[in-house]
């Protein structure tokens, strides 16, 4: 099974709260961080969908000085708050010359410094390329947050990004968790980071006809598995976790959320937005997780679904649940947490997965809300409106990307 991996640090920033623990007292409570868009005008720009989950009140000046903000897009901001976070919880502390070599950053995130990019672009049209800012390919590019974070913690073994759409983040904490088994690494800053909600990326979504045009409820807007749904919201944010090889975190004395049990990857290979029918190949991401975690999947009590409240995508994960799982599908307790962050495209997984490592920390499952009519092709146990009190051991979290990405965890307590 090679070295055992581990879970000792949590980090997020995002539409729910600007920590861990404010995040989760957030989404136990069925409480969403939708709302109409306040970054840009959406209705003088005449876009279908209005709302989005913002991270509210980010004031970059209570993180970084002011000459490292004209550096920083603001995906990479959110990311390095969360590390921050996540880096201190599991009380890392400054490295030591060896735990340096061994020390990595693998990061997912789907577009990068899209803010950036058209800030820049906005330059160009209106001043020309001479008034372009000396920091902008370090600034937007998606490597910059592994390089960030490789150099504000002393990080000199890998660090890189993965960039699968939605999967991103899934694909970088698998590729964290094989490092440490295979004896690459002993530790690695994992998760991902996404900043989308910006007048380019919210044209580009709207014009794929994917997301919410319910403008008149933005806390009702995001609803997975539910009849009436009518497309995803975007969030942004961030969600890092610290990974760590067992004896090592055993040796320092750090407190062990859970262990990081295995992953499976797997690709569609059918359209580049939409699903294969049947959801084949989230269920061979599945399998393959199950597989590599040594688990049967009776074991698992609860799945945190990628949950976009598209119709295709939260019929095919059900459908691809249906068919891992046979009768024990109808056990599971499954839910989304777009149904209150948003979807955070390259971000989802990272937040995600904070939100399952929570789960089986405290013995609590999040609700999915705004779960009035169900779809009824999405007939499992989505933990709809209501947290629920249970023991849970082992959880999958799936994550399913444009191109036809399927990325599944598994987590089990220590």
């Amino acid at each position: 099974m090679g070295r055992r991996v581990v879970v000792t640090g949590l980090g997020t920033i995002n539409p729910c709260g600007h920590d861990v623990r404010s995040s989760w007292d957030a989404v136990v409570n069925g409480r969403s961080g939708a709302g109409p868009i306040t970054r840009f005008d959406a209705v003088a720009m005449g876009l279908p969908c209005r709302v989005a989950c913002e991270v509210k009140a980010f004031d970059p000046l209570k993180h970084f000085e002011a000459r490292e903000i004209k550096k920083l897009d603001r995906m990479v901001m959110y990311g390095l708050v969360a590390a921050h976070q996540a880096w201190t919880d599991a009380g890392m502390g400054t490295l030591d010359a060896a735990t340096r070599l061994r020390g990595g950053a693998i990061i997912g995130t789907g577009i990068g410094g899209l803010d950036t990019i058209e800030e820049t672009h906005t330059t160009i049209m209106e001043k020309g390329p001479q008034r372009v800012s000396p920091f902008f390919v370090p600034k937007m590019m998606p490597n910059a947050i592994a390089g960030n974070l490789s150099i504000r913690y002393g990080l000199e073994g890998p660090a890189y990004v993965t960039s699968s759409a939605c999967a991103s983040s899934n694909h970088a904490m698998a590729l964290a968790h094989r490092s440490i088994r295979a004896g690459e690494t002993d530790l690695v800053v994992t998760g991902g980071a996404e900043a989308t909600i910006t007048s380019m990326g919210m044209a580009g979504f709207n014009a794929l006809r994917a997301m919410s045009t319910r403008n008149d409820d933005p806390q009702g807007a995001s609803r997975p598995f539910d009849r009436d749904r009518d497309g995803f919201v975007m969030g942004e944010g961030a969600g890092i976790l610290i990974f760590e090889e067992l004896e090592h975190a055993q040796r320092r004395g750090a407190r062990i959320y859970c262990e990081v049990l295995g992953s499976g990857m797997s690709s569609d290979a059918h359209h580049i937005t939409a699903p294969a029918p049947g959801g084949v190949g989230p269920a061979r991401s599945m399998s393959l997780a199950l597989a590599d975690a040594h688990l049967a999947p009776e074991q698992i009590e609860y799945i945190n679904a990628h949950g976009t409240a598209t119709e295709l995508n939260d019929r095919a994960e059900t459908a691809a649940i249906k068919s891992v799982f046979g009768a024990h599908a109808k056990k599971l307790a499954v839910s989304s947490s777009k149904s209150m962050v948003g979807h955070l495209l390259g971000g989802s997984g990272g937040v995600e997965a904070v939100f399952t490592v929570m789960s089986i920390h405290e013995g609590i499952v999040h609700p999915t809300i705004n779960l009035e009519n169900p779809d009824p092709e999405c007939d499992l146990d989505f933990v709809p409106k209501v947290a629920r009190r249970m023991l849970v051991r082992h959880a999958l979290s799936n994550s399913l990307g444009f191109g036809g990405h399927n990325v599944s965890l598994a987590f089990g307590k220590p």
